[in-house]
């Protein structure tokens, strides 16, 4: 199954005037464009400034035609491609991004006429300085719009990843890894737009929100999440206030899971090490369920680092925030707990972050996994005999988990790996897990006890989760 189309021919009203091109067009043009020179990030370039000065209407068709773009990319480029005169010629960065929001607007959106994509796409590119080339995407356009919807195989791999616009060495992987099945869910999942979810710390702000006409549904996993169904949050005076943030469910999940890890939820640990702290959703989860802890947060990237200060500046002399990176944590640190959350490939989050499948490469699995390796000997080699490092990715490929973890304990004789299932029911006696949330996590245990939520599984993104302990001495 593929996404929804409009079925049969389409037809395209006769041109009466110049097009004039729309601010929520021109404004994902432009993040498209510099999405494909590699300048950002999509989610970067949609809080920018330009974005946010468009009217909501505008804001939030601009991000439809930017995150439908970038996930329909790979299927686009292959429809567009075949209706070219010479197929294999190579275009200007500023027309394919013309070609790929006119066919993603005609294929895709339902609500938006064919004759004004096409006009607006044609207009785009002569604006960009490529008037000769405006006949060209005129004509492919029409073309697109004409042509008889096509069904897309998914018999294979190889047709499954073009069927769902992924790369296709990334679908055979999960197909080896998990099976057909689980890779078409993955796909599917990958083409979705992900649910917006907020983290609740007190119960009354839900009213609040419910009261101002945001609809929430509860979590499936934590008590303390809510699902967004309807209203905007981010205009509420609860979201500007910091009294509710932002933040999957899976990405709450690790840091309760970190804190129960830690021993009996709010007694054990004393210190805290937040290896990779940016931008500090975690770490406020840790202070949370450990008030008495003192907290280092470490963060690598300046940019990101100031942010983070910002953010946790609150809560005092609680928290460290130390600009450094973790790999040179002292070994006499003595931390009761490390929660090494590591960047990675993200390969869990392809529908939120979906450019993610276009820049990644296979080989740049094996440079991550060497970071990642690096990051988790330091958060060892930072804690107390009898201590425990939370070892967590995005990533849903196994060498930057299961093989990070496998080739870090061989060089550390003195730890072992723990099974997260008593961290699960720790979790679900404090009622901060739900019933079902605690069943289907157990379903999610791998043979060594650590947790891989694959995308679909539950309404997050994708993650795995480890706990590994340092012997007592």
């Amino acid at each position: 199954m593929t996404a929804p189309q409009k079925s049969g021919v389409r037809k395209i009203a006769p041109k009466n005037r110049p097009a004039e091109i729309s601010l929520a067009r021109k404004a994902a043009f432009n993040v498209l464009l510099a999405v494909e020179r590699g300048h950002s990030h999509s989610d970067d370039l949609l809080r920018s400034r330009a974005v946010d000065s468009l009217s909501a209407p505008d804001r939030n068709l601009a991000t439809a035609l930017v995150l439908g773009v970038l996930r329909w990319q790979i299927r686009l480029d292959h429809q567009i491609q075949v209706l070219l005169a010479h197929p294999n010629a190579k275009l200007d960065p500023e027309i394919r991004i013309a070609l790929r929001l006119g066919a993603f607007q005609i294929l895709h959106m339902d609500r938006i006429p064919a004759r004004a994509a096409i006009d607006e796409s044609v207009e785009l590119s002569k604006q960009s300085g490529h008037r000769f080339a405006s006949g060209m995407v005129n004509a492919v356009l029409r073309k697109v719009a004409s042509a008889p919807d096509v069904v897309f195989p998914e018999e294979s791999a190889a047709e499954l990843a073009l069927a769902y616009s992924h790369p296709a060495w990334m679908v055979e992987r999960w197909a080896a890894f998990y099976g057909f099945g689980a890779a078409r869910n993955l796909c599917r999942h990958g083409q979705i737009q992900p649910s917006l979810t907020l983290r609740i710390q007190d119960p009354s702000v839900a009213d609040e929100l419910a009261a101002s006409g945001i609809q929430l549904q509860p979590g499936e996993l934590l008590t303390a999440a809510r699902t967004v169904v309807s209203g905007d949050v981010t205009a509420s005076a609860a979201f500007q206030e910091g009294r509710v943030r932002l933040q999957d469910e899976g990405s709450q999940l690790i840091a309760e899971l970190a804190s129960a890890g830690s021993g009996n939820l709010n007694q054990n640990a004393k210190s805290i090490v937040d290896s990779c702290a940016a931008p500090g959703n975690k770490t406020l989860i840790l202070a949370e369920r450990n008030p008495r802890a003192r907290i280092l947060a470490c963060e690598s990237s300046p940019q990101r680092f100031e942010p983070l200060r910002r953010r946790l500046a609150p809560l005092g002399d609680k928290i460290e925030c130390r600009l450094v990176d973790a790999t040179t944590l002292a070994e006499d640190s003595a931390f009761d707990l490390a929660l090494a959350d590591v960047p990675c490939s993200g390969t869990g989050t392809l529908g939120r972050n979906p450019e993610i499948r276009h820049r990644l490469r296979p080989d740049d699995l094996t440079r991550q996994a060497e970071r990642q390796r690096a990051l988790l000997l330091a958060a060892l080699s930072a804690i107390r005999p009898g201590g425990r490092v939370v070892y967590s990715t995005c990533s849903l490929e196994p060498e930057e988990n299961e093989q990070v973890v496998a080739a870090a304990l061989a060089q550390t004789p003195d730890a072992h790996q723990l099974s997260l299932e008593s961290c699960i029911q720790t979790l679900f006696g404090q009622a901060i897990l739900t019933a079902s949330g605690a069943d289907g996590l157990r379903h999610c245990l791998t043979p060594e006890g650590a947790i891989r939520i694959l995308p679909g599984v539950f309404p997050t993104d994708g993650f795995f989760v480890c706990l590994l302990e340092r012997h007592h001495e």
